[in-house]
C-alpha cells in the first residue's frame, strides 16, 4: 500500500499563534499540536543550522507513532559549497543526529538556489556520496571529526532505505540528461509549485514522489482554493497508483520507472498568511485522510519537551 503524507514545511511561525495554534497553546507544544493535525512535517531548521541529537530525539518523542518527518538538508552544502568538496560537511550532517528520527524519518530534501546551474558531473558525484541506507549513513557519520551522534548499534547494520529528493530553481535543469541522472540514482525530482517563478516539471524519477506547494499565485503567501486542491488530489491519486497524468508537463520523453504504487510526500510552504496548515488539512480531506480532531483544537498536555 502506498503511503501518502500531507503536511507543512516547518511549524514555528509567529503569525500562526492565535490562528492555527490556539491562543492558550504554549510554544513548546506547537509541534505536539501540529503533528496531530497533519501527517508529516518538513524540518527546516536543519537547513539554516546544525541541529543536535537531543533536538531530533525530542521532536520524535513529541509526535504520534505513525508520524513522519522529512528533513531539509544544510544550505552550507547546497548554497555555500554548491556541491564542491562536500564529503566532510555531508558526514557532519549525518553525524549531527538526524537518524535519531528512526522510523519517523521520511525523505531528505536538497534544495538548490536559483543561481545554481545544472552541472552533470558535479551533481552525479554528489549523488554517489548520498547514503542510500541507514548503515551507509552511519558509516559516513563516523568520518566526522566534529560530531558524535551516538547512534544505536543496530543502525550500523540496518538496510533500511533512505530517500533523497532534489528541488531545483534554475531553468538549466529542464534537461532530459538531468532526469536520466535522477532516475539512475533513484533521487526524486521535487515537483514544486512556485507561482510560475521557477521550473515546474512532473517527471517521475524515483520510487517515491516529493511535492512542495509554495503558492499558486503569490509565492509563500497565496492559498489554494478547493477546486485547485481537488486538481492536486486527482494528480496525487494517479501517482499513488503508479500512474502518470496524460497531460503531465515533463522534460523527458522516456517513460518513468514502472511501479504499482508510490509513496508521496506533499508539503505546503505558503505559510506567510497562515494558509499552509489549512490547505494541508483540506487536501487530506479530499484524499479521505484524517488526523486527530481536525475540526477544532486538540487538547495538549504540558510535556516539558
Amino acid at each position: 500500500m502506498a503511503d501518502v503524507r500531507i503536511g507543512i514545511s516547518g511549524w514555528r511561525y509567529e503569525p500562526w499563534r492565535g490562528d492555527f495554534y490556539p491562543t492558550e497553546l504554549t510554544q513548546k507544544n506547537e509541534l505536539y499540536y501540529a503533528s496531530r493535525q497533519v501527517s508529516s512535517i518538513e524540518i527546516n531548521g536543519s537547513f539554516y543550522a546544525t541541529q543536535s541529537p537531543k533536538s531530533y530525539k525530542t521532536w520524535a518523542a513529541a509526535t504520534p507513532d505513525d508520524f513522519v518527518f522529512s528533513v531539509k538538508c544544510p544550505r552550507y552544502i547546497t548554497h555555500i559549497r554548491r556541491l564542491k568538496d562536500v564529503r566532510e560537511p555531508l558526514s557532519n550532517f549525518f553525524a549531527s543526529g538526524v537518524l535519531h528520527l528512526d522510523k519517523k524519518l521520511g525523505a531528505f530534501l536538497w534544495q538548490f538556489p536559483p543561481s545554481f546551474r545544472f552541472d552533470e558531473e558535479r551533481v552525479e558525484e554528489f549523488f554517489k556520496m548520498l547514503p542510500t541506507h541507514f548503515k551507509k549513513a552511519v558509516a559516513l557519520a563516523k568520518e566526522s571529526e566534529r560530531y558524535d551522534a551516538e547512534y544505536p548499534k543496530e543502525f550500523a547494520r540496518s538496510n533500511r532505505p533512505l530517500h533523497h529528493a532534489m528541488e531545483v530553481r534554475n531553468h538549466s535543469f529542464e534537461n532530459p540528461d538531468f532526469i536520466k541522472l535522477l532516475r539512475k540514482y533513484n533521487v526524486a525530482l521535487v515537483l514544486a509549485d512556485t507561482a510560475g517563478k521557477w521550473p515546474y516539471m512532473e517527471d517521475i524519477t524515483a520510487d517515491f514522489m516529493y511535492l512542495r506547494l509554495h503558492g499558486d499565485e503569490e509565492l509563500y503567501a497565496s492559498g489554494y482554493d478547493k477546486s485547485t486542491l481537488r486538481w492536486w488530489a486527482d494528480r496525487i491519486e494517479l501517482w499513488e497508483a503508479g500512474r502518470q497524468a496524460s497531460d503531465a508537463l515533463t522534460i523527458s520523453e522516456d517513460k518513468p520507472p514502472a511501479a504499482k504504487s508510490r509513496n508521496i510526500y506533499v508539503y505546503f510552504d505558503n505559510d506567510m498568511k497562515v494558509r499552509a496548515p489549512y490547505d494541508a488539512r483540506t487536501l487530506m480531506g479530499l484524499l479521505g485522510q484524517k488526523r486527530v480532531n481536525t475540526e477544532g483544537p486538540t487538547p495538549v498536555p504540558e510535556l516539558g519537551l
